[in-house]
């Protein structure tokens, strides 16, 4: 009986131990997000493209980048890239990464929560303007104002765009990444390929957060 105890067992940490090295190597640091196989995903696009219809109109009477925005879709399991760089002009996704969302000041969040409460620890929906960038205690990262009612407070609660060492470049789906306390945190890879699209733009970017059936 305790040998066969002692063999699950074993057997048990070897398949943690196994899944936790496939995990790390999709961190590979240094190495650039690729373009998830997803956004060739028609219903996928469709919203991408719906959504950017409404931020373009919104970038040109608000005096935004009418060139670039960057959209993050809550709908899709954060194992994979939904952060997107979206191309206004070319009506296409230019690239993509992972992103974590806010846990909601618990352990671990099941499914989706979203909040606008000071100290709530949940990611809010809504449009972004992305600010100036600044060193925190995550590195670089860049102040976000919202611009809805369901992320007015978003300044407030310092929810802003920065990296994470533990968020890989590479998708993990179906494993899931970590999460955060409300900030959209990134590869730091990914930061950088984000961050020169921000410094070089002459007009704030749009930063827009929604979820399927929102």
């Amino acid at each position: 009986m305790k040998r066969i105890l002692f063999l699950s067992l074993a057997l048990f940490l070897g398949f943690l131990l196994t899944a936790a090295a496939w995990y790390y190597t999709k961190l590979e640091p240094g190495k650039p997000s690729p373009i998830s196989a997803a956004v060739s995903n028609k219903e996928i696009l469709t919203r991408l493209n719906g959504h950017a219809t409404s931020l373009l109109a919104y970038a040109k009477q608000n005096k935004y980048n009418t060139s670039t925005c960057f959209m993050i879709d809550m709908s899709l399991g954060s194992g994979k890239n939904r952060f997107f760089v979206y191309d206004f002009q070319k009506k296409a996704v230019a690239d993509a990464g992972l992103v974590a969302h806010g846990c909601c000041n618990k352990n671990w969040l099941n499914g989706r929560q979203y909040g606008n409460e000071v100290g709530c620890g949940c990611t809010s929906l809504g449009k972004y303007k992305i600010g100036y960038p600044y060193t925190g205690r995550f590195g670089r990262a860049y102040k976000l104002y919202g611009l809805d009612a369901t992320n007015s407070n978003a300044f407030k609660r310092f929810v802003v765009l920065h990296s994470y060492g533990a968020v890989p470049n590479n998708e993990v789906d179906p494993l899931p990444i970590c999460q955060s306390d409300g900030c959209p945190m990134v590869a730091a890879a990914f930061l950088q390929k984000l961050g020169k699209i921000i410094d070089q733009s002459p007009q704030p970017v749009l930063l827009y957060i929604f979820d399927k059936n929102w």
